[in-house]
């Protein structure tokens, strides 16, 4: 028998070398979005599906997050991973885990919660399964469809794009920060306030960005003259904004230099903490809910003027493999970004 003293642990190799290692167990051509693509024969369209498991005391608490809170966070995060692949839903199914000891009433406002998100984007809830578990957890399956062509992969980014993002980042952290501790307000107005809770405890996935990118593809006169192919590449910031550029990159095998000047972010995160830690959080912090979009520069430009306020053109792609931030004013150094900064679960 092999001697067990030496095995891994998960703690040993992390989420993201435990991701690699899963991976291998599925098909190559489905797995490494946000979620999964799986192309109808004859349609002409893909259906697309991803699952999120949240559960309570790591991605929600009573501290921070009403029932309803809650079960809108869960509905949104799944969103999010279909906006990110470019697919309009279909409809989410529920997995709940409980531990027997919750009110009846609890249960019902975190559904109301989840239903309240979906009736934003005319998304039911299809079904799902309830079980008893030690703690409560949700694993929410979502799915919707896209068309083959205009699927929004990781993968697709290539030297000379322009990085797009869809709005600020840095408000979820700092409204997280602000329900944990009422002291790092204290120099905020009312409104302030109110807007970096509400970007922690009510995101809003970008599906009102899917538009503008079918207004992109039916528009380019590379699609209309076939020659050559246009595609983006995307992913959600939920992990970060770093995350999201450096998954992006990884994926296809590029690199990227981000203008630190020209990232979107909340004005009163100056009024709340230090520029260092600031930055963390615009980098690090997550659960923004914001596209990141990789494309030719022209196309960019266009879908920067239509995304309007908080939308920005945040830098470019590399042929070089590492991603950089860079202060265009020349005042810091550059700054290489890695995975290791971000949250991860192991």
């Amino acid at each position: 028998m092999a001697d067990q003293g030496f095995s891994l642990l998960v703690q040993d190799v992390g989420e993201q070398a435990l991701l690699q290692r899963l991976q291998r167990f599925c098909p190559q051509s489905v797995v490494g979005d946000d979620a999964a693509v799986m192309p109808l024969k004859d349609l002409g369209q893909s259906l697309v599906a991803t699952t999120d498991v949240l559960v309570n005391g790591v991605h929600f608490s009573d501290r921070t997050t009403s029932p309803e809170d809650a079960g809108w966070r869960a509905a949104a995060s799944n969103l999010s991973d279909l906006a990110a692949m470019g697919a309009s839903p279909l409809g989410i199914t529920v997995g709940l885990s409980l531990t027997g000891n919750e009110e009846i009433s609890w249960v019902e406002r975190l559904y109301q919660g989840i239903t309240d998100c979906l009736g934003r984007y005319n998304t039911p809830l299809v079904g799902g399964d309830v079980c008893r578990s030690p703690v409560v957890s949700l694993a929410i399956t979502a799915f919707g469809q896209v068309f083959e062509d205009r699927v929004l992969r990781r993968s697709a980014a290539q030297s000379g794009d322009a990085i797009v993002v869809t709005g600020i980042h840095g408000a979820s952290r700092a409204g997280l920060k602000l329900l944990l501790d009422r002291e790092a307000g204290k120099h905020l107005n009312q409104a302030e306030r109110n807007s970096l809770i509400l970007a922690h405890q009510r995101p809003q996935p970008r599906l009102d960005v899917l538009p503008l990118l079918d207004e992109l593809f039916d528009s380019s006169p590379r699609l209309s003259t076939g020659n050559s192919h246009f595609s983006i590449a995307g992913m959600d910031s939920s992990d970060g904004l770093a995350d999201a550029v450096l998954q992006i990159c990884r994926a296809s095998g590029v690199g990227a230099i981000i203008d630190k000047n020209s990232v979107p972010q909340p004005s009163a995160l100056s009024k709340m903490t230090s520029p260092d830690q600031a930055w963390d959080w615009i980098l690090y912090g997550g659960e923004d809910f914001e596209l990141v979009l990789c494309l030719p520069t022209e196309p960019a430009k266009t879908l920067v003027e239509k995304l309007g306020e908080g939308g920005a053109c945040i830098g470019y792609i590399t042929a070089e493999k590492k991603v950089l931030l860079r202060d265009s004013f020349g005042t810091h150094a550059d700054v290489e970004l890695t995975l290791e900064e971000g949250f991860q679960h192991f």
